[in-house]
């Protein structure tokens, strides 16, 4: 073979090698026929979704980060939880979007903030009831109440016409026929012990217990303080119809999320038989079924 000949051979492989080097990134770029379920596509596909629910922090965020989350990661659902101490700001971060939506407030709390807000939060699902109680404080007997003896009683609109109406079932007081659930202290007709009422924000009734002789508190604040619903010395009848119907502790989102998968799913692994036994096992009657 003459030099001329060699010379000629060497250019040409190495003029065939840049070209395949110059045709790789072509294909990186999607100059390949290949379809787009790539490797990189699946990828992407296969990332959770994310769903984020703020909620209370006792039993709400409980059973929302121990029962919930493990179950809707099998379905690709992260679940993130907000925590709120309050019942204000996560209706309000519902709303404006911060939240996909809330577990913290029961029926009539709901359709009550809406009117007062102007706003159109959606009932995604019953969950649970938590009985409200009353508990001992400077005094145990409720049986034999003194005369002037001081109730602690929620002092916001839903929750105070609640805790009084226990109180009428117990026979303390009589209210107005037409007070129902919105009752104050000014709709009570019947007062022969001249019972006196400390209406005060439902957080801070298990702190100030023992400055009044009984405190009718919510379910949710007396597990948060650690009052055993064993404790209390009585309690909303659990099978009671307007209880249920009323008081149901629900999964809230606006109108735009309430088909959504995610909350579907999540109120999905909610509503189910082994719910109703974790709920036992765990919060014992304090956080019963409402579905």
């Amino acid at each position: 073979m003459s030099v001329l000949s060699n010379f000629v051979s060497r250019r040409s492989v190495l003029a065939g090698a840049a070209a395949i080097v110059a045709a790789a990134p072509l294909a990186a770029c999607g100059g390949s026929d290949e379809p787009a379920g790539s490797a990189a596509a699946g990828s992407a596909a296969a990332e959770p979704q994310t769903l984020t629910v703020g909620a209370s922090p006792s039993p709400h965020a409980v059973i929302l980060e121990e029962y919930a989350a493990p179950l809707l990661a099998e379905q690709g659902i992260e679940l993130v939880v907000e925590p709120y101490t309050d019942y204000i700001q996560p209706n309000r971060d519902t709303t404006n979007g911060t939240l996909d939506a809330n577990y913290f407030q029961h029926i009539n709390y709901l359709n009550n903030y809406n009117e007062e807000n102007g706003t159109d939060l959606v009932n995604a699902g019953r969950i649970h009831f938590e009985p409200m109680a009353v508990f001992p404080g400077r005094s145990t007997d409720i049986e034999n109440v003194a005369e002037g003896a001081t109730f602690g009683v929620p002092n916001d609109p839903t929750n105070e016409g609640r805790a009084l109406l226990l109180l009428q079932e117990l026979g303390l007081i009589a209210l107005a026929e037409d007070a129902g659930i919105t009752a104050t202290p000014n709709d009570i007709v019947e007062n022969p012990l001249s019972l006196e009422f400390s209406e005060q924000e439902a957080a801070a009734l298990p702190r100030t217990v023992g400055d009044v002789d009984f405190a009718v508190i919510n379910g949710n604040y007396a597990i948060d303080a650690g009052l055993a619903l064993e404790d209390a010395v009585a309690q909303e009848d659990a099978e009671s119809e307007v209880i249920r119907d009323e008081y149901a502790n629900v999964i809230v989102t606006t109108p735009e999320l309430a088909e959504d998968e995610r909350i579907l799913a999540l109120v999905g692994v909610l509503q189910t038989e082994d719910f109703k036994t974790y709920l036992e096992e765990t919060f014992g009657g304090a956080a019963q079924p409402a579905f």
